[in-house]
């Protein structure tokens, strides 16, 4: 086969996240494209949990298949959720102790339903907490994979508990895979690999090595789901590379040490999700106010309040747009996929120092959580622009003991100093102030620094502000963040079908790339909107700038689950 879906399930703490992190491992090592997304519930312990992992030999995957080839359940609530979309070629695996074969109905037709002793083999080697690897060990034979291959995975994955815990680990799976072979079992083997990848990452791994990478030193941070891991793997690698992270005692704590280590000259960060976004809007407008470069990665989940924490939105579009009070320059950056995310961190820190403002990584769940496979880091991309920084040299020149922090430019861009250059003293104030920094409520003045506030980040760009692929003539579907896998393959199933389709994947969404989209629109029969939101915030986002709105329609989904490309399908059908 050239592609195969794999969905393990199973009440959270079940060790789900170890079969998957094992077999993925072990398949990206050997040139397999992969896409793995987690479904998780927003506890500790308890709870449905799936991993659903797409494998596939020679194209690259950016969203989940609507098929499921093998299902894995460790509890009937998986059944329940996957059986509708398996077919006749399709094997379910449940677990004999925790699933009754007749609380289910029987698939269709065709479906081969394997009553699996997973806690039963577990139990021989004296612990069923061992299952998950025996479920791994009748997977990999399924797929008439090397057993032996995973051996070595398997053993530094459990080698921190004990010698004696990786080997009993290993004969766990060993029994899962003689269990299939003894059977001699049905089997959907995997054709030649025909690409190679390098990385099998997440988006919030992706941002986390992309932030290093591009300089970042300082990051303040308080948990919260989906961004957690940001926090948590910064934790652990910042200081290798001489940089600091502080876990903070809340949100406003940790933008404003982000703020003060910025201010000190070093690159700063935070990373948050829509309620911590909520709380850190005031600080934002400090940053906006003072000039003071921040990148702040916002990983969207459902809401609103504590919503659907374990869930997907793209909610906070119009919270990053104008959250604060009064009026602010800010950058918005929207990655599509793991790859762009990891090189997105090193555009941002160059852009927030460049034009000395806030920018926004506009992640979201599906693209932080799900795993990726992307291609091998390279350091050549993450050239550093430091901005006007001024030197001790040309600070003596001036001559002037009071700098103008704040100076009125052609660029609308002030030179920056540090705290501790001579001749760079000024104020920095969330006050309104003159070139100085000290505060003034002159109305001249008042509007000078409002214009040039406003207007320096209209030069920003990514060089790609907007990602375009197909034709779009009849149709023109317009996305943002995670939705892109979604919308390229319906895209491409439409343009199999003769209907000249084209996406368009809105990387830059603030200063918004208006000319561009106008002319793409321009050129398409029908426009779709994909987004998860109610609202249609991209949608209404668009019509601002978009003289001709007849064309434009907005395809919302808002119940917490990622689109998959039969929804969009199913929509657009109706309108070519």
């Amino acid at each position: 086969m050239e592609e195969l879906t794999i969905v393990i399930g199973g009440e959270q703490g079940e060790g789900i996240e170890s079969v998957g992190e094992i077999l993925t491992k072990v398949l990206s090592q050997m040139g397999f494209s992969l896409y793995g997304f987690r479904n998780f519930s927003s506890r500790i312990k308890g709870g449905h949990s799936d991993f659903n992992l797409r494998i596939c030999t020679g194209k690259e995957i950016y969203v989940n298949a609507e098929k499921v080839n093998i299902l894995v359940a460790f509890d009937k609530a998986s059944i329940d959720l996957y059986l509708d979309q398996m077919d006749n070629s399709s094997i379910i695996l449940f677990d004999s102790k925790s699933v009754k074969s007749d609380s289910f109905p029987l698939p269709k037709d065709g479906v081969i339903v394997i009553e699996a002793p997973f806690q039963e083999l577990a139990s021989e080697l004296g612990s069923p907490i061992m299952k998950n690897m025996v479920a791994l060990g009748m997977i990999c034979a399924l797929n008439n994979q090397s057993g032996s291959v995973f051996h070595q995975v398997i053993k530094n994955r459990f080698i921190k508990k004990g010698t004696k815990t990786a080997e009993l680990n290993i004969e766990a799976f060993e029994k899962g895979y003689a269990f299939i072979q003894e059977k001699n079992l049905y089997s959907i083997p995997l054709g030649p690999v025909m690409n190679s990848k390098n990385m099998f990452l997440s988006g919030n791994e992706a941002m986390v090595i992309g932030a290093i990478a591009a300089g970042c030193r300082f990051m303040a941070g308080y948990p919260i789901t989906p961004a957690s891991e940001v926090l948590e793997n910064l934790i652990q690698m910042m200081p290798e590379f001489g940089g600091v992270v502080v876990q903070a005692e809340d949100e406003l704590s940790s933008i404003a040490m982000a703020i003060g280590a910025s201010f000190a000259g070093t690159r700063s960060m935070t990373a948050t999700s829509g309620p911590g976004i909520s709380l850190m809007q005031e600080a934002i407008g400090l940053s906006g106010a003072i000039e003071v470069p921040l990148v702040i990665i916002d990983t969207q989940r459902g809401g609103p309040s504590s919503g659907l924490a374990t869930k997907m939105e793209q909610s906070d579009l119009t919270a990053m747009l104008g959250g604060t009070h009064g009026e602010i320059p800010r950058i918005i950056i929207s990655p599509s996929t793991v790859q762009e995310a990891l090189y997105d961190m090193g555009t941002a820190f160059n852009l927030a120092e460049k034009y000395q403002c806030p920018v926004f990584i506009a992640a979201d769940l599906v693209l932080a959580t799900s795993k990726q496979s992307a291609e091998i880091l390279d350091p050549l991309k993450f050239e550093m622009d430091r901005g006007k920084r001024v030197t001790d040299e040309e600070l003596a020149e001036q001559g002037k003991v009071v700098f103008d922090r704040f100076a009125f430019t052609k660029d609308h861009i002030s030179p920056r100093t540090i705290p501790g250059q001579k001749n760079g003293t000024h104020h920095a104030t969330g006050i309104e102030h003159g070139e100085t920094g000290h505060p003034t409520e002159d109305y001249k003045n008042r509007e000078k620094m409002m214009i040039k506030r406003m207007n320096k980040i209209e030069t920003a760009t990514l060089g790609e502000d907007i990602k375009t692929e197909g034709n779009g003539e009849d149709l023109l579907i317009i996305g943002f963040g995670s939705t892109y896998g979604a919308i390229k393959e319906a895209s491409e199933g439409f343009n199999m079908k003769g209907i000249k389709t084209g996406l368009a994947q809105i990387r830059l969404l603030h200063p918004f790339p208006a000319d561009q989209l106008e002319s793409l629109i321009n050129k398409a029969r029908q426009v779709i909107v994909v987004e998860n939101n109610f609202t249609g915030q991209l949608a209404n986002v668009i019509k601002q700038h978009i003289s001709d709105h007849s064309k434009i329609q907005k395809l919302s989904k808002f119940d917490g689950r990622p689109f998959k490309p039969s929804d969009i399908s199913n929509f657009c059908k109706e309108l070519v």
